[in-house]
């Protein structure tokens, strides 16, 4: 049962919305109280900022969420992105349907989607109950076709770990030695020598350079020997940017 007696998803997220708005109201009137008695010594940047925090009380307490007032980016970078704001966070709404709505959604899901339209939001829908019973199946086989029988190609759960990197800016390395493989996360945009470091402070310490497969050449080929015969394995330096999937091997000396 619903704490409020019945399903309304809107209404779960005006509340979830009002309540983080209100913790923000608290840091920008804690912020305020400092940035005014600069402002009024005639410190330029200090009455910049007080005009932005005060856009932003005014805004959230008309109900509106930080990421959806309207300033300028140097403004953000500067003034808003510091204080880190609850509501200033990307969002990602997760909707929750028995097994017939998993593949196309309901009724309320579509009002969710009409909902946030404009906040620059991922929608995603997972039968929750469902994903629960296909962990349960330790059989791959057997996975594969109960999401075949429910219209889906993978989990919802895969769906929501990529739409979740992609939200964050983070994307996935792997190695690979003789005892295990193992998959790093690092931002999107990192050099090699920051994927390094991921691992260890000494990896990007001591860089020297990095052995890069690139994912789809090491399904194509299926060994790292095969790729190195097809002369498919790349010697990166200290400039090189990692890429979603890379598999790599790392040189270093401290």
């Amino acid at each position: 049962m619903h704490v409020d007696g019945g399903v309304n998803p809107i209404r779960d997220k005006e509340t979830i919305d009002m309540e983080l708005q209100l913790k923000d109201l608290e840091t920008v009137d804690k912020k305020l109280e400092k940035v005014k008695r600069a402002a009024k010594t005639g410190n330029k940047d200090a009455q910049r900022e007080e005009a932005a925090l005060l856009k932003i009380k005014s805004s959230l307490e008309a109900g509106i969420s930080v990421r959806a007032v309207e300033l300028d980016e140097e403004t953000r970078i500067e003034f808003v992105r510091p204080l880190q704001f609850i509501t200033d966070k990307p969002v990602l709404y997760l909707c929750n349907v028995d097994d017939s709505a998993a593949v196309t959604g309901n009724a309320y899901v579509d009002l969710v989607r009409e909902t946030v339209k404009d906040e620059n939001a991922e929608v995603l829908v997972l039968a929750v109950g469902t994903e629960a019973d296909i962990t349960e199946l330790e059989d791959y086989e057997e996975r594969k076709m109960f999401l075949a029988d429910m219209g889906l190609d993978e989990p919802g759960s895969a769906k929501l770990i990529r739409s979740a990197y992609k939200l964050l800016n983070q994307q996935t390395y792997f190695t690979a030695g003789v005892k295990e493989v193992r998959a790093w996360t690092v931002n999107v945009g990192a050099t090699a020598p920051q994927a390094a470091g991921v691992i260890h402070t000494d990896f990007e310490k001591g860089f020297i350079r990095a052995e890069v497969i690139k994912y789809d050449i090491y399904e194509q080929y299926g060994s790292e020997a095969k790729v190195k015969e097809a002369g498919k394995l790349k010697v990166e330096g200290k400039e090189y940017i990692v890429q979603d999937g890379d598999v790599m091997h790392f040189l270093f000396n401290v």
